[in-house]
């Protein structure tokens, strides 16, 4: 079995220097694949996270980083950029260990994302223009943006270093300072990428990484009132309190990318496709063991097909071995921690008691190893009104429904508190657009399911958030601040 670099960080930075929290305090990173201790990471107090954002503060004002050339941004992120693929397998490695991952999606999914990012952005630092308003000759109207200033990010587990490269990339390419809170239950690929930041020549003080417990290090960084940007990927919980902290302080800036239950649309008239498509929905299932905010948790299949889609869906997720996480063959590793082994394997035996059929999995796996392992799990027979149709369960589990027509589907899709994410099937290109344009998502996919890409914004509707668009050269609009300069011509 694989284990952790040597000597892999796990201290704050600050200003440039690798330094232990607050009275040298600490708490326990469990490994999820096994329920042991991995290593100790610091655990950041208030006085921590003041301490970073003054730094950050100071950086900001020097304009070591904020007033630098756009064209010398430029060089720096993309030396940085390089550094991340010169140890792209070392940053994967931590993240398959320390969230759990499959190490074949780390290396061919993660880290290359990652790597993109940076790039992308920093190509676009010289590439994004303000305005010039149309007024008379007598004045002279300047929309430019600037900076917005120090920018606290509140990162998620499940996906460590990709989720990160998404903030980070269009807040540095801006001109900002930042002070990271990692997941607590993921901190080390964050640790580490800053360091690399430094080493790229990002100046001290401009990249902060305070690790710590959510409701200390994370609240400090939410009621900061030198905070002017929080952005925040995780529960639409945890995105309330954030919203709360902004109101409580200094009405910074939130923007928000929360949770999901994302439906995905079996239409009929594409029964000739039915293989492939129950291929394409066991991977939106249980691709990172369903631990994902557009998981395709929901799928609302048209009745005149849908036996043979609950078959070819239950063959297609035999193919979804689980194992530890550090094994290329295993596509599916361990939940994150126990309590989200409780909670899962609790919904799914909450489905069986209000009527639904378990249809494949529903079992805890590989408990020998100690590790939060559970099997791919499809629910059939599921009602609208059942938890399991309604609630995100951040695990391998599926649920089927069924519908009538095109209007219902519709209906069904938008029964939900959640709108991030969607996919439609159809051969019908005038019913998939259709539907598409109804559908209530931050992003629908047409014919497979998707996120996009770089280069399309990415955010939700509803209790999915607002503002999250950290994808697209739209992610620059919510780092930045808008400003017009009004010139009275003589």
């Amino acid at each position: 079995m694989l284990s952790l670099p040597p000597n892999t960080p796990t201290r704050a930075l600050i200003d440039g220097v690798f330094v232990d929290a607050e009275n040298a305090a600490v708490f326990d990173n469990i490994d999820p694949a096994s329920g042991r201790t991995l290593n100790r990471i610091a655990a950041c107090s208030p006085a921590d996270v003041d301490k970073a954002v003054k730094a950050a503060r100071k950086a900001f004002e020097a304009g070591v980083w904020s007033r630098l050339e756009p064209r010398e941004r430029k060089r720096i992120l993309l030396r940085f950029a390089a550094l991340l693929e010169e140890n792209a397998a070392e940053l994967a490695l931590l993240d398959s260990i320390d969230a759990g991952k499959p190490l074949s999606d780390c290396e061919n999914l993660d880290l290359p994302d990652v790597v993109n990012n940076i790039r992308w952005y920093a190509e676009a630092i010289d590439k994004v223009f303000g305005k010039i308003s149309p007024t008379g000759e007598a004045n002279l109207g300047l929309i430019v943006r600037e900076p917005a200033g120090v920018v606290g990010m509140v990162l998620p587990w499940n996906f460590p270093a990709a989720t990160l490269s998404w903030k980070i990339s269009p807040a540095l390419a801006a001109g900002n300072s930042i002070v990271v809170k990692p997941a607590e239950l993921a901190s080390l690929s964050t640790i580490r990428i800053a360091a690399l930041a430094l080493e790229a020549g990002i100046p001290a003080g401009v990249f902060n990484v305070v690790p710590g417990l959510g409701h200390v290090a994370g609240k400090a960084l939410g009621l900061h009132p030198d905070v002017d940007v929080l952005t925040f990927t995780g529960s639409t919980e945890i995105g309330r309190q954030f919203l709360r902290y902004a109101a409580d302080s200094n009405l910074k800036k939130v923007v928000l990318e929360c949770g999901g239950k994302s439906p995905q649309i079996v239409m009929a008239d594409a029964a000739d496709r039915i293989p492939a498509i129950a291929e394409n929905l066991a991977g939106a299932a249980f691709w990172n063991g369903g631990q994902n905010c557009t998981c395709g948790s929901r799928i609302l299949v048209q009745s005149s097909i849908r036996d043979a889609f609950v078959e070819a869906l239950v063959k297609a997720a035999g193919a979804w071995t689980v194992g530890q996480p550090t094994d290329r063959d295993s596509k599916i590793g361990p939940l994150i921690e126990e309590s989200a082994l409780t909670r899962v394997l609790g919904a799914v035996e909450q489905a069986r008691k209000d009527g639904a059929r378990i249809v494949a999995g529903g079992r805890r796996a590989l408990p020998e190893t100690g590790g939060y392992f559970v099997e791919p799990t499809i629910i059939d027979d599921v009602a609208p009104h059942m938890a399991i149709a309604r609630d995100e369960i951040f695990g391998p589990v599926v649920a089927v429904l069924s519908f009538d027509t095109e209007a219902e589907a519709v209906r069904l899709a938008n029964d939900s508190a959640y709108g991030l994410a969607a996919t439609v099937f159809s051969n019908d290109i005038n019913v998939a657009v259709r539907m598409a344009r109804q559908v209530q998502a931050g992003t629908v996919a047409v014919n497979g399911y998707g996120e996009g890409d770089i280069t399309t914004p990415f955010g939700g509707y509803k209790t999915s958030g607002f503002g999250g668009y950290d994808k697209g050269l739209e992610a620059f609009d919510q780092y930045t601040q808008m400003k017009t300069i009004w010139i009275s011509l003589s």
